[in-house]
């Protein structure tokens, strides 16, 4: 169990300088923002850079279309059907299973990155958190076990409306 400080505050800018100086500090990976919408300010505070679901979304996609051309080329081979001295392999005809396959294995694969980056479903619920965060403070959680009382005075630099202790799980 882990020592966490929990700092709440009415202003976004008292927010941000705060994270900027924790970051600083080397509390980068002990940090935790609440805010009651996404604010950008607050991503690039924290150093979040652009969201790796998209990798998941290209390859699902390509997959998608690898998968829609590969499977009528397989059954044109397995089961030949010469029409009127057609080819055997007619391409133009397999875009758009591929096209379909490529938005619904996409789609699909975005949905499974959401939820392996977001760590979804969370079984250990975060245990040090204010309801307010939902009426538009902004917070900050870190977990500061040996450096607490450093913490501490950084986060009452910028006078937040309250500082309390709690634990982690």
């Amino acid at each position: 169990m882990s020592n966490s400080l929990l700092a709440s505050f009415d202003y976004l800018d008292d927010c941000i300088d705060a994270i900027g100086e924790l970051r600083k500090a080397g509390f980068s990976d002990d940090m935790t923002a609440y805010c009651s919408y996404p604010d950008h300010h607050i991503e690039h505070a924290m150093g979040y850079d652009q969201s790796p679901v998209r990798v998941f979304t290209l390859v699902g996609a390509l997959t998608g279309t690898a998968t829609g051309f590969a499977f009528p080329s397989f059954a044109s081979m397995d089961w030949p059907l010469i029409t009127g001295g057609k080819p055997v392999l007619s391409i133009p005809a397999y875009v758009i299973p591929a096209f379909e396959l490529t938005i619904l294995f996409g789609a699909l694969s975005t949905v499974v990155g959401l939820f392996i980056l977001s760590r979804l479903p969370n079984p250990v619920p975060t245990v040090i958190y204010d309801p307010e965060f939902t009426s538009g403070r902004y917070g900050i959680a870190v977990r500061a076990d040996q450096r607490s009382a450093e913490v501490r005075e950084i986060l009452e630099k910028y006078q937040p409306v309250e500082l309390r202790e709690g634990s982690d799980a």
